[in-house]
């Protein structure tokens, strides 16, 4: 039997060591960790890692060591062991943003941890608690159970201060961090019991995978969502900064307007209307929008700068499907950099297409123009205010945006729409 629980003990430690190395491994590589945690989990796993080899050490000195060697063993296990309560304090105060030197919890957890090394420390000179007998054997003393107390208490003391502020954690951190709690508690508690097997080993190396785990996916959710709002408010700052001399230029065609064709000019007042409401309703959208919404607005800049250029700009609408979502401000903007920088009183007259088409993989829409061209070299501002709608595009439904020069001189502009997840 004994032979047997020393096998178990020998496997539960090797895989616990396993699982540590590739978690120090991982933690050092990682570039989806903020830089804080990253630096926490991988001193945390360093300890833990060290807790794993000090608890193989103990095992082999306990076979074929000395007394010496085997108390020096087990006291490293202890220590090791120990230090990780009051480090998951300090990781649950760094998630709420509280600073240590002002947290009771940080100070409760450190007072009970350093009465925890003084019993430690006088078990190394007495017997109450264990000790190893010349014949090198483990024994528990009668006192054991102090030994046990204080790690509990910093247990308890952690996981009354999650549950304290579980609202200034996100769902993934406190449900990390009670897990790193109560799986070892729980394997202490059958260790008692069964006691000669090593489960509490293995019980904190899997929870401190579930912990690196929960707060891996929850940061780089985090940061997908942060990525979202950037571009969203790069979508506002676009709006916002909407060319002073567009505005200026159709409140003159107005005026002149009213005098030669007040129905005409009741008409572009409509349309600029509708144009100036689509572009500030756009800053407070935070998801997808209809594809007719984007076209009406898209139809309503156009009109206005048709009455401006009168026969120097024309428009053709090809637009068989318009039965899905997209990005506010993605298909108007690509529409006004065409006709700012195709038009040109020495050139001909520019001429817009706006298609859409379903493919296999979703849907395409193209503008096409029969302006000057794209130079892929150039570094200004229509470029930039296209990255800003690639960007928009792949975070908020996983879209493309290409753009190439034509054969018989323009620019083609392709946004490509996947099918939604659920619908494939």
């Amino acid at each position: 039997m004994g032979d047997l629980t020393g096998s178990i003990n020998y496997s539960i430690s090797v895989a616990a060591l396993t699982l540590m190395v590739m978690s120090v491994i991982i933690t050092n590589v990682s570039t989806s960790l903020e830089k804080s945690t990253r630096r926490f989990f991988y001193t945390f796993f360093l300890t833990m890692l060290l807790y794993v080899i000090s608890n193989l050490l103990s095992q082999f000195a306990e076979n074929m060591g000395t007394p010496a060697f085997t108390q020096i063993a087990i006291f490293s296990e202890s220590l090791f062991s120990s230090l990780l309560m009051p480090m998951l304090t300090l990781f649950i105060l760094d998630c709420t943003g509280e600073k240590w030197r002002e947290s009771m919890l940080f100070f409760v957890t450190c007072g009970i941890w350093l009465i925890y090394i003084l019993i430690l420390l006088m078990t190394q000179i007495t017997t109450f608690i264990y000790y190893i007998s010349p014949d090198n054997v483990y024994h528990r003393g009668p006192l054991y159970p102090v030994l046990l107390v204080p790690p509990v208490l910093i247990m308890g003391a952690n996981l009354i201060g999650v549950i304290l502020r579980r609202k200034m954690l996100s769902q993934k951190q406190f449900l990390s961090i009670i897990t790193f709690i109560m799986l070892p508690m729980f394997a202490m508690i059958i260790q008692m019991i069964f006691f000669g097997l090593y489960l509490i080993v293995f019980a904190t190396a899997v929870s401190g995978i579930l912990l690196l785990l929960f707060i891996l996916t929850d940061q780089m959710e985090n940061y997908a969502k942060q990525q979202k709002e950037i571009a969203q408010q790069r979508a506002s700052i676009m709006v916002l900064q909407m060319r002073p001399h567009f505005i200026y230029n159709t409140m003159m065609s107005i005026y002149y307007l009213v005098q030669q064709d007040s129905e005409r000019a009741q008409k572009v007042i409509l349309d600029f209307t509708s144009y100036l409401r689509k572009n500030f309703t756009a800053i407070a959208k935070e998801d997808t929008i209809p594809f007719t919404e984007e076209l009406e607005h898209t139809r309503a800049y156009l009109a206005v700068e048709q009455v401006r250029f009168e026969d120097k700009l024309f428009v053709e609408y090809v637009t068989p499907e318009t039965d899905f979502r997209l990005p506010p401000l993605t298909l108007q903007p690509i529409v006004e950099n065409a006709v700012k920088h195709g038009i040109d009183p020495e050139l001909g007259s520019l001429y817009i297409s706006i298609y859409t088409e379903k493919t296999p993989s979703g849907i395409n829409i193209s503008v096409e123009d029969s302006g000057p061209g794209f130079e892929a070299s150039d570094n200004n501002e229509p470029h930039v205010a296209l990255a800003n709608i690639r960007e928009r595009l792949k975070i908020m439904c996983d879209g493309e945006l290409e753009i190439k020069s034509r054969k018989s001189g323009g620019t083609a502009v392709t946004i490509k729409i996947p099918y939604p997840k659920e619908s494939k």
